[in-house]
């Protein structure tokens, strides 16, 4: 695995910058809300290679931060302690303050997680109430399974390195393995961290509870009983509601009966992504129009459309306090806006497409991930993870 700055043509196409909109108004803007907003133009990606035909699907921080899993490539989970090695107090370099942490990301300090899985891993969730727990879904074999990353041993270095067989990585206990009827696609724990909503592969909702079945029994995951609500469903969790994207509509569920509460028209050609601010104020919702629409919660409108993005949108993710959206899409960067304005503040390079993005739960730091670009006579295709932020460059 390697770490090196993007500055090279061979790696990445021009970029285009976006499109800026016209001003908003005065009093939305970060100036007259006394605001300071990070020069992420002075920011470079930090950018990890992972030699491997496949892509890296996705990438997810831990409640508390301190970890950061990704899956994708193989059957096996990868986390890092970005911070474990390193001060999280700020250290003098070079005349100016940095933290440093984040960028001690090598293949070889990976923890592995085997032995729930056997076959390609895809998505990852965290646990929100508890940074220890987590689940990972796979929709090859068609498997929920639960972990603890109290009781995983750490992996033997042959393990992490390029071309290893993840077979002969030392095996996890996980906590609970589910298989389930459905291939799972998605997987969204609700704030208490005791009910989790998949997404399938045949576009259909259902839900997961965590309890007591029986007498005398321990408390453990199973499927709810109950029927999933419409086909073409993008969900995403905030309290007792469910808000999932259904084809090209944004739609409001009542939970646990999952009625529909109100429905309203979001995008040409259907609705990928959702998410919600984290105050609570918008929903986030993106399409293969490539715009990205935040509906006000209160009143269930449509207050304001981004239309930065020159490709198909394909994840959003909210800063920790609501002020900043990141936006991956089918092309070769991520967008950072402004939420309460929609302006577009920076576009990030990036080695390829990324399926995700994901805010940091407190600083102001991006994960992404994905595939280098097939180019004819270049060197094969190899996954990737990058940050982006405060003190990730080189």
């Amino acid at each position: 695995m390697s770490s090196q700055p993007l500055n090279s043509k061979d790696d990445s196409d021009e970029i285009p910058p976006p499109q800026r909109p016209p001003s908003p108004p005065p009093h939305t803007t970060f100036s007259a809300r006394n605001i300071h907003v990070p020069t992420f133009s002075a920011f470079r990606p930090r950018d990890i290679r992972v030699p491997s035909p496949q892509s890296m699907n996705h990438i997810a921080w831990s409640c508390d931060g301190k970890r950061l899993g990704a899956v994708g490539i193989d059957k096996v989970v990868r986390l890092w302690w970005p911070d474990k090695s390193v001060s999280r107090l700020a250290v003098l370099v070079g005349g100016g303050y940095v933290t440093p942490g984040l960028t001690q990301m090598e293949l070889r300090s990976a923890t592995m997680f085997s032995g729930g899985h056997v076959d390609d891993v895809d998505y990852l969730s965290w646990n929100p109430t508890h940074p220890d727990l987590f689940c990972t879904s796979s929709q090859k074999d068609r498997r929920v399974v639960f972990w603890d990353t109290r009781r995983t041993p750490r992996a033997p270095a042959f393990c992490c390195a390029p071309g290893s067989d993840p077979d002969r990585a030392a095996e996890s206990r996980y906590i609970q393995q589910l298989q389930l009827k459905y291939s799972p696609v998605q997987t969204n724990y609700a704030p208490d961290g005791r009910t989790i909503l998949y997404t399938s592969a045949g576009k259909q909702m259902f839900v997961l509870t965590y309890g007591v079945e029986g007498e005398d029994a321990k408390e453990q995951w199973r499927q709810a009983d109950r029927e999933p609500p419409p086909r073409d469903v993008q969900s995403c969790r905030r309290r007792h509601r469910a808000h999932p994207s259904i084809g090209a509509y944004d739609t409001h569920l009542d939970y646990p009966s999952l009625s529909v509460v109100h429905s309203t028209p979001a995008h040409v050609g259907g609705c990928v992504a959702a998410a919600l601010d984290p105050r609570g104020r918008y929903l986030a919702s993106g399409g293969h129009d490539s715009i990205v629409n935040l509906f006000d919660l209160s009143e269930w409108i449509c207050s304001r459309t981004i239309t930065a993005c020159d490709n198909a949108i394909s994840a959003l993710s909210f800063s920790h306090d609501g002020e900043f959206l990141a936006i991956s899409n089918a092309g070769s960067y991520i967008d950072i806006c402004a939420t309460e304005t929609g302006v577009p503040l920076h576009r990030v390079p990036a080695l390829g497409p990324s399926p995700t993005v994901s805010w940091h739960p407190s600083r102001y730091v991006i994960a992404y991930c994905g595939q280098t670009k097939i180019r004819e006579g270049g060197p094969p295709p190899s996954a990737w993870i990058s940050l982006f932020g405060p003190g990730m460059s080189n």
